[in-house]
Order: structure tokens, then sequence, then C-alpha cells
């Protein structure tokens, strides 16, 4: 009888963590090319390998990529509703590389990712940056301009920002494709690796603030 209860009482205390494993945090990578994994199979893209290193940690998460190559931040915010569906626990922003690419003026790229972080905590919907900076070619005032976003709405939004999607694989050509610009399967497993903290960090805001 005695056994009976403390089983009972140990089911009980147990349970809490158990319900948290069997219902995944659903995240949403929003992005262009670079998180869609251009010239790459479906599973070397980086929402894929990023579930795996999460698995590999323990940590169950329900991902999709949502991603589109040649998206804008504008394009981001115009599918927004379609990409990001109810239920969704969390959205990785990776945008704007093209807007540089192309050199979009920066208060047109500040004020989509604005919107686009506005109204996913407007749905309660936890937010993670990935910032960008600009290529040389358009000088250090765009540079300057352009650069500044990502920190600044980090700063104004109380989000958590990883500073550069491509730390550690831009300008690296064993890293990057013939084109030089988007990232290999390596490539892809550096980006891993270098923002699985601050993810990890990011998924365990999501689950105190479901407690």
């Amino acid at each position: 009888m005695h056994i009976a209860v403390l089983m009972f009482a140990l089911m009980t205390v147990a349970n809490p963590a158990w319900a948290e494993a069997a219902k995944p945090i659903k995240l949403v990578v929003l992005g262009d090319s670079l998180s869609a994994g251009l010239g790459l199979p479906a599973q070397e893209a980086f929402p894929t390998k990023l579930q795996k290193a999460l698995q590999d940690k323990g940590i169950e998460v329900g991902m999709t990529n949502a991603g589109v190559s040649g998206d804008t931040s504008s394009g981001g915010r115009d599918r927004l509703d379609w990409s990001v569906p109810d239920g969704t626990d969390g959205v990785i922003i990776e945008l704007g590389a093209n807007d540089a690419l192309r050199g979009i003026d920066p208060d047109l790229t500040r004020t989509a990712l604005t919107e686009i972080v506005q109204r996913l905590k407007a749905r309660k919907i936890a937010v993670m940056l990935c910032g960008m900076l600009a290529p040389p070619n358009y000088g250090a005032d765009y540079a300057a301009r352009f650069n500044s976003i990502y920190p600044d709405l980090a700063k104004k939004f109380g989000v958590p920002l990883y500073p550069f999607f491509l730390d550690g694989v831009a300008a690296d050509a064993k890293l990057n494709q013939a084109d030089g610009i988007h990232p290999t399967a390596a490539g892809v497993d550096i980006i891993v690796k270098n923002i699985l903290p601050t993810v990890e960090a990011f998924l365990g805001t999501i689950a105190e603030q479901r407690r």
C-alpha cells in the first residue's frame, strides 16, 4: 500500500516535466535563402540541422522552415500571417540580407522588421532576431544605418539577438557555395553550433512562460 502511494506521489511530482516533454515548443524560422537552404538538400538546411542539434541535447521542438529565397524584410512581413500559423510558440527571424544586397533604404528594412516583431508580440509569440551586416560596397553611412537596425530593435522590444547570422562563415570560401553568399552544409553546421546557446536560452524563456 505504501509503495503504491509513494509511486503515485512520484508520478504526480514528475508529471509537469513529462507534460512539457510531451508538448514540444513549436518554432518557425522566418527567413530568406540563408535559412531556407538554397542549393542544399532539405536535410542540410538550417532549421533541420538546428532541430537535430537541439534533439541531441534532449530538447524537442517542432520546427517549420518558413524561409523563402529572395525574400526581403518587407516580403517576410507581407506573408507573416500564413507563414506563422496559430499555435506557434516562437519565431526566429532571419531577414535583411537581400535588403542589404539590393541597397534597399535601411528605413524601409527597419519599418518592416519593426512591424513583424510588433505583430508577433501582439499574438503572444516569442521572437528572436538574427542580425545581418551590410556588405561594404554601399559605404560606411549605409552600413551604419543598416547594421544598427537589429540591436536597436532587440533593445526596443526586449527580444534576444544573435548579432550576425553568418558569423564564422561569411567570406570564407571553404564554407560557402560557389556564389560566395550561401553556406555549404559545413557552413550551416558552424552557424548552428554558434547560434545554439542563444536558441537554447530563447527556448528556456518560452518554457518558463508556459508554466
